[in-house]
């Protein structure tokens, strides 16, 4: 039996995972605090006995092939920050997410920090409302004053401080699961810590951290590994059927 066949199969399965990942990474690039995706390559070892298992009888089960693996993970490392000149656009320099209050109730974690108020002055997110550090929503006054955030995080109105943003970290970010618009959801084990010491920028917003020319590269990348897989295919289906017909 031809392994590299079957090996050149799944080599094909894990260049798709990698190539879907790219294509997310490609079309998130310009959401702000969007992870980039990222794929890891590794082999799982299959004894050529248990593809065929007329071939068991007397076999070795110490020979093993090697197939292909691809698993999906996601890069924290933080992203560029942009000046924007709004007082309610906040970046966080260092390790932290902000807490988002779905209206379903459920609480995400993001690095997006691109905030409004909502007609009753609640803090809000494009998805949600945002958490201070008692897990209450943030109400700013009703006039017009300036809004000031400083580098703690603390908000400031008309000489007062009004609130805080509640930063959270995780002693293991890996384990966080993404979900649209670069949120994050939290295991029901993996439970957040308040980062002592924040640090955020007023008027900044951090950008993904894609890098398009890189994400462009890996297309090419995948696009030749495709092409040499499915020509290593082609190649044992002639094979096989040369030997078929000098048997028939």
């Amino acid at each position: 039996m031809n392994i590299g066949l079957y090996q050149s199969a799944s080599a094909l399965s894990a260049l798709e995972r990698w190539q879907d990942v790219v294509a997310q990474n490609i079309t998130s690039g310009g959401v702000s605090g969007y992870r980039k995706r990222t794929v890891e390559f590794s082999t799982q070892a299959a004894g050529g006995w248990q593809l065929d298992p007329s071939a068991q009888a007397g076999a070795d089960p110490s020979q093993q092939a090697l197939f292909p693996k691809a698993s999906n993970g996601i890069n924290f490392t933080p992203g560029e920050a942009q000046p924007t000149g709004r007082d309610l656009d906040v970046s966080i320099q260092g390790e932290g997410f902000f807490q988002i209050q779905q209206p379903d109730g459920t609480v995400t974690y993001t690095r997006a920090g691109e905030f409004t108020t909502r007609p009753d002055r609640t803090l809000a997110s494009g998805a949600g409302v945002v958490l201070s550090d008692s897990s209450s929503p943030i109400v700013l006054q009703s006039d017009v004053s300036k809004v000031t955030i400083n580098p703690n995080g603390s908000i400031v109105q008309n000489g007062a401080t009004i609130g805080h943003l509640g930063i959270v970290k995780f002693a293991d970010p890996s384990a966080l699961i993404p979900v649209a618009g670069g949120m994050f959801l939290a295991n029901p084990d993996t439970v957040p810590e308040a980062v002592a010491k924040p640090v955020v920028t007023q008027g900044s917003l951090e950008g993904s951290n894609v890098q398009p020319l890189r994400e462009m590269v890996n297309l090419v990348l995948i696009s030749r590994a495709y092409d040499a897989n499915q020509r290593v295919i082609t190649n044992a289906d002639d094979q096989m059927q040369k030997e078929l017909d000098a048997l028939g």
